[in-house]
């Protein structure tokens, strides 16, 4: 059985993405895996369907330049350089895809929240990132 090289920590950056970091770090320790954390920022206008009547370009700015802070701050309380943290614009399932993929990422771990209902059908980040994923991928229970 192989172990893992290369283990990336998709985020939400809510109160939630400590337990993520925790579980995917303890694995990354475990099997002496490099450990790097992402975060996807939907673009605003994927959001609201470009129906904002104003330019929102500086909104997102704000949103990019907050979600970089935070990453760091996750990275520097858990050890991780900043050269293994990824914030990048686009679609959460897509862009975790491919950062592993570009990366050499064999694990992504992202948070599951157990949703069910409506919010089970119309489906969940962590869902999409299952599918299609040319790599192993966890789903950890969030309290």
């Amino acid at each position: 059985m192989s172990t893992y090289k290369h283990i990336i920590a998709g985020l939400d950056l809510s109160n939630d993405s400590k337990q993520i970091v925790e579980k995917a770090k303890f694995l990354a320790d475990a099997t002496k895996a490099k450990l790097s954390i992402a975060h996807v920022i939907e673009p605003l206008v994927f959001t609201y369907g470009g129906d904002i009547p104003m330019d929102i370009s500086s909104v997102q700015e704000q949103i990019e330049t907050q979600a970089t802070k935070d990453l760091a701050k996750l990275g520097e309380e858990f050890g991780i350089a900043s050269d293994n943290q990824f914030i990048v614009v686009g679609q959460p399932a897509n862009e975790l895809h491919a950062i592993a993929t570009q990366n050499g990422g064999d694990l992504i771990v992202v948070g599951s929240h157990g949703r069910h209902g409506l919010s089970l059908l119309l489906g969940s980040t962590s869902n999409s990132v299952l599918h299609g994923s040319q790599c192993d991928v966890l789903a950890v229970r969030v309290k």
